[in-house]
């Protein structure tokens, strides 16, 4: 039973419920499936793959064995402790360095999972224990039409960061084909083959097949279930979950129109994907919602806290409340982003991971001043912005650059030369100006701080340096520039108009604060003790990152990993307690 439109009795009993399709809910049901559980998905959605379909699918997993720089486990502690700070959980760190190569071997070895290694830095390199390459690894690319009929059901890759529906790979390499596709031979060859295949794709599947990043991930792990015949049944809303003894035994929840109750012999993981649209709880925690700023996240909007909901509804019926991982601090993975004009009078969201890096762009304030280093990660360029948008209502910054620096990378949702601006300058999107006081007249800027800012800046950029923020100084910041700019590949004068100008607002690529669990994965009441049967993973688990972001896929990396623990425990468990081990079936229908 592998789709929402087969026929469901009433009521059903499986060993595991998993509510939620990112990577994080099908780590651990293919991980239980495999110990033997009988298991069952589902998803709010229509579509599987969570946030995980809209993510670069990058796995943050130091040791593993695409790791080929042999890195100490001594430097791995020491930068975990580094980065999280006083929320440094020894016990969790430690099953999570111990565990995740182990978790990469294992799905490599037994499902449709594969993994390449990425060049990605850790994000604070320099900081003690961090790495200069090698700890994130990328899922592989996937031909998507290997789902069969369950393509239909892939949620699509976030659409303002794809062109005519084609993904790029995350990686420099496929990127810097398109970026030269109009100055070299061999890169305008690579981009036809490109469009060629992906528009024959269009014509047979309606839709691009050949993923890449987080949509690859997201159909490796759902071809897994698939094969394994555990069945995804999209288009589920979950109203309560069921107790029976002080444990959770189930969930009410309707599917294809009518009431069901699922009851499950071993529990419930909550993989909900956390509350990045719940406006309620972020308008309590996000501190620039709270002070009347605006907040636009890229993740799907089916993320609005259904698990930390359930979780806390049960939670005086048991006993006690459940805690959160990081109460009262509003952690969240930040991310710059835009507000992009789509056809048919929609927008939608486009989050800012290339452009702050390239030569030739600089981010500025409403007064026109730079306020920190543009080609730091996303996260801290974001936390930054919050900060120096205190005391005032809104929280945002313009990206600026010249003609050139436009022409050759782009700017925001605004492709490179050849392709036309004016749309997007029509929309409000894009600002020009032919001067700098024009520009920042049409973008709402103070004119005479950015001609003062940029004058600045350009004193030391035509040396390559950034006197003011040190921009290029580390090799996470030179990682996404371009390295045929020198002598810094992040770092080019703002010189000669027109010039142009995106305004970013604060988004979040997920939320970090969440329900907190053991290491297995189990909810935890205030006092510490287990609530029976509950588990969460991915977002709906806090992050063990402390509210930092030490590198690329600090999401991903922790979902899949507890997921497979959390999974292995829940099965160790009914070994343990010598019940009859679960059957290979889909699920029992009951009475």
């Amino acid at each position: 039973m592998t789709s929402s439109s087969t026929p469901l009795a009433q009521n059903l009993i499986c060993d595991l419920l998993v509510v939620g399709s990112g990577a994080g809910g099908l780590a651990t049901a293919i991980t239980a499936k495999k110990h033997g559980l009988d298991v069952v998905v589902i998803e709010k959605a229509p579509v599987f793959g969570g946030t995980t379909a809209f993510s670069g699918g990058v796995l943050w997993i130091p040791g593993s064995h695409h790791d080929r720089r042999a890195d100490s486990r001594e430097a791995m502690l020491t930068y975990m402790k580094d980065q999280t700070g006083e929320f440094f959980d020894e016990a969790a760190v430690t099953a999570f360095l111990d565990h995740g190569p182990a978790m990469v071997d294992w799905f490599e070895r037994e499902t449709a999972v594969k993994f390449v290694p990425t060049l990605y830095p850790d994000y604070h390199p320099d900081a003690p224990g961090g790495a200069p390459v090698g700890r994130s690894i990328l899922a592989a690319p996937f031909d998507a039409s290997a789902l069969g009929k369950e393509l239909a059901r892939l949620r699509p890759p976030l659409e303002t960061i794809t062109f005519v529906g084609m993904m790029f790979n995350s990686s420099n390499a496929d990127l810097k084909h398109f970026f030269r596709a109009t100055k070299s031979l061999v890169s305008a060859a690579y981009v036809a083959r490109r469009l060629a295949a992906h528009f024959i794709d269009l014509l047979r599947y309606r839709r691009g097949v050949q993923v890449t990043s987080g949509n690859a991930l997201a159909a490796r792990l759902a071809k897994s279930c698939f094969d394994l015949g555990i069945p995804i049944h999209t288009g589920v809303q979950t109203h309560e979950l069921l107790t029976q003894g002080g444990r959770v035994t189930g969930a009410r929840l309707t599917l294809q129109g009518r009431e069901v109750r699922v009851a499950a012999r071993r529990g419930v993981v909550l993989a909900c994907g956390g509350y990045a649209h719940d406006l309620a709880r972020t308008a309590q925690r996000y501190p620039h919602l709270a002070r009347g700023g605006e907040h636009l996240s890229p993740v799907p909007k089916d993320n609005t806290g259904d698990g930390l909901a359930l979780a806390e509804a049960l939670a005086e019926a048991l006993g006690g409340q459940v805690d959160s991982r990081f109460a009262g601090t509003g952690a969240a993975a930040w991310m710059p982003v835009s507000r992009v004009p789509l056809p048919g009078g929609r927008t939608g969201v486009f989050p800012h991971l290339l452009d702050r890096y390239k030569p030739g762009v600089i981010g500025v304030l409403r007064d026109g001043r730079r306020f920190t280093n543009e080609s730091n990660s996303y996260h801290d360029v974001g936390a930054a912005m919050i900060e120096a948008c205190a005391g005032q209502k809104e929280t945002a910054m313009w990206l600026v650059c010249d003609q050139a620096t436009i022409s050759r990378y782009g700017l925001g949702y605004a492709k490179p030369a050849p392709m036309p601006l004016g749309g997007l300058i029509r929309q409000g999107y894009l600002f020009k100006g032919r001067t700098l006081a024009e520009l920042a007249q049409a973008a709402g800027i103070d004119a005479a701080g950015l001609e003062a800012t940029v004058r600045e800046f350009n004193t030391g950029a035509r040396a390559g340096v950034d006197a003011q923020f040190g921009r290029g100084s580390t090799a996470f910041n030179r990682y996404l520039a371009d390295p045929e700019h020198q002598p810094n590949p992040c770092v080019a004068p703002v010189a000669q108009g027109p010039f142009y100008a995106v305004k970013l607002l604060m988004g979040d690529l997920g939320t970090f604060d969440g329900l907190r669990t053991s290491v297995q994965g189990e909810v935890l009441r205030e006092g510490g003790t287990a609530v029976p049967g509950l588990y969460a993973v991915g977002n709906d688990r806090g992050s063990i990152m402390g509210g930092n972001y030490p590198g690329a896929g600090i999401t991903l990396g922790p979902a899949m990993v507890f997921g497979w623990l959390t999974a292995r425990h829940i099965a160790g468990l009914q070994d343990e307690t010598g019940s009859t081990a679960a059957t290979d079936k889909e699920l029992r229908h009951v009475a």
